[in-house]
């Protein structure tokens, strides 16, 4: 297993303590540009915005949040920030036009009462939140949030409004279906099943997954007002059914270990052409494993750290994307579709984590992570890039490169070096010139 070093990071001042899922990256604004959301145990939501150390837009929001989230959960066609609390309030920004403001600096005055502008549409739902997802999750092209509760329930809203209104005021939540869980919720993910269509998935304890069935109608939904219960599905006897419930083989895990997962995961385009979905689930004694929709397992690895946060992120460009699992005590593990593992090592106990692309000091999105200390701090490791994930002789490499033949030649030793044993006795790479000096043993 190798081990990284990462040294491009930027920090970033934030004063408050955070639930793990209060954490997130996403296009806050809508100029394409990803922003790092942070919601605080005091209400207060924080946006960062490139290298700034200070927040870029701070809202104030009721209770302590728990989760946030960034996603066209409106079905407008951009992007809308959640923020949700533990006393079930549902707080919606709309930060789009703050943005334009933000860049006008006859606007300061403006943009900087903005600042205590309060959510532009707020509802009470049910409280105890936990975990939230904005995706489609039934297949029909319009996102809906899903909530997952301290108390093992599952909760699914759509967003609906009159038609001839513009004004987010006049829209509503409405609850789809309500889901009892045996175990208690700690992730939630959309993954497609064999035929390619979204399957709801949520963690459940000892490296265990459920499918939550959306077996909603639109007549049915809309009979449900804002808070209420959905009509019964036909056949249904409460709430827990529908639910198919996967217990993963292999290792013996504990029952009560708590167990994250993140589903649709890229396969990138290299002639796999399976619309089946990989998912990878990780547990806090630190197993981590790696499946697809017919529950067929591709890998599974055992580490000796406590793994509490799991993300994806394409490290390497190729369009393919690595599964990210952070420990309590900094230790990170990247590993790609075929088991390869490399390890980065954060020097400072984690209180959350997250993976994904943010926009840092060279203006465009770049793969990061993002660690919270118990320091008051924020660190955004930017352009977390590898060349490759397997690892490779140095030869091999320099063979790729053209430049390495040529001065091969005008060393006068050729394409013979490779019959027989040769030392390497120094070897300088500067961007893209190879200066070799090689002692030829014949």
């Amino acid at each position: 297993m190798r081990s990284l070093s990462y040294v491009q990071r930027v920090s970033f001042d934030f004063p408050g303590t955070l639930f793990p899922h209060a954490i997130c990256l996403g296009d806050a604004d809508n100029d394409s540009l990803n922003e790092l959301i942070v919601g605080d145990t005091s209400g207060k939501l924080h946006v960062y915005k490139n290298d700034d150390a200070k927040p870029w837009i701070t809202r104030t929001c009721v209770g302590m949040l728990t989760c946030v989230g960034v996603g066209d959960i409106c079905n407008k066609g951009r992007n809308f920030v959640v923020a949700v609390g533990a006393e079930g309030w549902f707080h919606l920004f709309d930060l789009s036009a703050v943005a334009g403001a933000k860049s006008d600096s006859s606007s300061q005055q403006e943009a900087l009462f903005s600042d205590d502008q309060k959510p532009c549409f707020s509802q009470h739902i049910p409280a105890n939140t936990k975990v939230i997802l904005i995706s489609d999750i039934d297949g029909d092209g319009r996102s809906e949030l899903v909530v997952g509760y301290t108390d093992r329930v599952v909760r699914a809203f759509r967003w609906e409004e009159p038609t001839d209104s513009s004004d987010l005021s006049s829209g509503q939540l409405v609850l789809l279906k309500k889901w009892l869980l045996e175990g208690q919720v700690d992730s939630l993910s959309v993954n497609p099943d064999l035929e390619g269509l979204p399957e709801l998935m949520v963690s459940q304890p000892g490296c265990g997954f459920a499918i939550l069935l959306c077996t909603w109608t639109q007549q049915g939904s809309s009979e449900a007002g804002p808070g209420e219960e959905a009509p019964p599905t036909p056949g249904s006897e409460g709430p827990s059914r529908d639910i198919i419930l996967h217990l993963t083989t292999g290792r013996i895990h504990n029952k009560n270990v708590s167990t994250h997962l993140i589903g649709s995961i890229s396969r990138g385009s290299k002639g796999d052409s399976s619309k089946c979905g990989l998912f990878a689930l990780c547990t806090l004694d630190g197993t981590l494993k790696l499946m697809d929709s017919s529950e067929q397992l591709k890998w599974s690895v055992q580490v000796d750290h406590q793994l509490f946060s799991l993300q994806k992120l394409d490290v390497t460009g190729d369009g393919r994307e690595e599964v990210v699992a952070c420990a309590w005590d900094g230790q990170t593990y990247i590993i790609d579709h075929n088991r390869m593992v490399v390890r980065f090592q954060f020097d400072e106990n984690v209180n959350a984590f997250c993976a994904g692309q943010y926009t840092c000091k060279d203006g465009k999105n770049s793969p990061c992570l993002v660690y919270v200390s118990f320091n008051h701090k924020i660190y955004v490791y930017w352009r977390v890039e590898l060349e490759r994930m397997e690892p490779t002789h140095l030869l091999r490499v320099l063979e790729e490169r053209p430049e390495f033949k040529a001065q091969l030649e005008q060393l006068g030793v050729g394409a013979s070096y490779m019959k027989g044993p040769f030392v390497m006795h120094g070897i300088l790479l500067l961007h893209e010139d190879v200066t070799l000096f090689l002692h030829y043993l014949p």
